[in-house]
């Protein structure tokens, strides 16, 4: 609790618990929040997940099995070894940031990550599926993945209907975080996976198509 002046008298603001990483992993292991509740930490606040549609849990479904079909058709031994595909599961940010995005490609296997789940340096690549959820993912989910030293952030725009592809965060002069390159996808074209300069994802397998 803080306190403010209201026409020259002191007045009591009730300002919101902020939350460090390892008071959340708490939380969690004292069985306050369970899986089912759907909150991220995002910059220490408690925040509550909207539910996903069927547009978007049937895209986040294909892209992870095209992902995950194409790193391991790779001709490369050392490609199939190198990364793991991830859905809607936890990484941990710097920011005091754990959010869920809903594809996450990281190094390793899933072995790596039984101890911590996947930090910064051990990610190639976000990507959020965004309907109602765009401004948020284009604003709050970019600057905290672009302060945490994300290179690579992609948004499925399912307005749009298109492929929002950031790279190379950065930090402006007044300390706000974005990234310098924005790159427009049209679902007729193809994307190279960043770090896999060899593998291509068709983004017109990736739209789903409603019937």
């Amino acid at each position: 609790m803080e306190s403010v002046l209201l026409d020259g008298h002191p007045m009591n603001v009730v300002t919101p618990k902020r939350f460090t990483i390892d008071e959340y992993h708490r939380l969690i292991e004292l069985g306050f929040l369970q899986e089912g509740d759907r909150i991220e930490l995002i910059r220490g606040e408690l925040i509550q997940m909207v539910a996903k549609g069927t547009l978007h849990t049937v895209c986040g479904s294909i892209l992870c099995r095209q992902l995950d079909r194409l790193l391991s058709d790779s001709s490369s031994k050392l490609l199939r070894e190198s990364a793991v595909i991830r859905g809607q599961d936890p990484i941990t940010l710097p920011n005091q940031s754990e959010p869920e995005p809903d594809v996450v490609i990281a190094r390793g296997k899933d072995e790596d990550y039984l101890a911590h789940h996947p930090y910064p340096e051990d990610i190639f690549l976000v990507i959020e599926i965004s309907d109602t959820t765009l401004n948020y993912d284009q604003t709050t989910k970019l600057k905290i993945y672009a302060e945490a030293g994300i290179y690579d952030y992609w948004i499925v725009n399912l307005i749009a209907h298109q492929l929002e592809a950031y790279s190379q965060p950065y930090q402006n002069a007044q300390g706000e975080f974005n990234y310098l390159s924005k790159q427009i996808y049209l679902p007729n074209q193809s994307v190279v996976i960043p770090r896999f300069e060899d593998v291509l994802l068709n983004l017109s397998k990736i739209f789903p198509e409603v019937r």
